[in-house]
């Protein structure tokens, strides 16, 4: 009877690993496509990457924390529009945690200014304006994350290579292979979420073989390995499995090959790239 509670327990925390590492998989939301019947979806590819390219960049030159505010709710106000739950865009920066703590600790340490406290036996300073700028650009990141990940959330892995062949078309005359490029752009975006998948069924299997996942930082780093390098032979046979496939599809390049749907720039598509363009004069004119 003791043998078989302790059994039950043992099972009961290994599901609980397993349902916390499947959640932090299901964060993974770049590369992944949502369909919904919106009017984000509905618009051309060549438009939302426009309008997020735009944004980006407009984001990189921005220097003033209520400007970064304004990008946020506009961040949000698409996903809204695109009738997407608003957690998807707090899930999508989960994984990114260790990154948004790397930097506000690296401009609280290294930022000169007003010291608000001194670490004992360090030496470390935290100072106001270290406070301050490390706020500032780890919104910036997040939201250049929760932009990029609205992306692929809206367009499909097709119509986002259609879009991005047609960008880099002009640059043919010069030899860049544009569809080759598009192409493998999007496969990555697609084997992104494959990917992880995979990694979660490696780990469950070395679980079922006794493996550990817990401990100092030492046992988990070596713990890894079992999961890596299977990970990696898997990446490999799945990329000679997709050659073969388009292989066998007799798939020779982008030369002399046409499109079922040609993309068209509608009425929808020229109100958005204009309502993009005036909510990005203010930026301009006051970053």
């Amino acid at each position: 009877m003791i043998f078989c509670k302790k059994r039950c327990i043992f099972f009961t925390k290994r599901a609980e690993s397993f349902t916390f590492a499947l959640v932090k998989i299901q964060d993974i939301t770049l590369g992944q496509y949502a369909p919904r019947d919106s009017v984000i979806h509905g618009l051309d590819p060549r438009t939302k990457v426009l309008s997020s390219l735009f944004f980006m960049t407009l984001l990189l030159f921005t220097h003033r924390l209520e400007l970064l505010l304004l990008f946020l709710g506009v961040v949000l106000s698409l996903f809204a529009l695109s009738k997407l739950n608003v957690g998807l865009a707090l899930r999508s920066l989960r994984p990114f945690l260790w990154l948004f703590l790397l930097t506000f600790f690296l401009h609280v340490v290294f930022t000169k200014g007003r010291t608000l406290l001194e670490v004992p036996y360090v030496g470390i300073l935290v100072t106001e304006e270290g406070i301050q700028k490390g706020i500032f650009y780890t919104l910036r990141i997040g939201i250049l994350i929760v932009l990029a990940g609205l992306l692929t959330l809206t367009t499909s892995p097709m119509s986002l290579t259609d879009g991005i062949e047609r960008f880099l078309s002009p640059f043919k005359r010069v030899g860049v292979p544009a569809h080759e490029v598009a192409m493998m752009m999007s496969i990555s975006l697609r084997f992104i979420p494959i990917l992880m998948e995979e990694a979660e069924r490696i780990r469950r299997a070395q679980v079922s073989r006794g493996a550990r996942f817990d401990g100092n930082v030492i046992k988990r780093v070596r713990s890894v390995v079992p999961v890596i390098i299977p990970l990696f032979l898997s990446a490999f046979r799945r990329a000679d499995d997709l050659a073969l496939a388009m292989d066998a599809r007799c798939y020779r390049g982008g030369e002399g090959r046409t499109s079922y749907y040609v993309l068209r720039f509608g009425r929808a598509d020229g109100v958005a790239l204009g309502v993009v363009l005036l909510l990005g004069l203010p930026v301009i004119f006051l970053r």
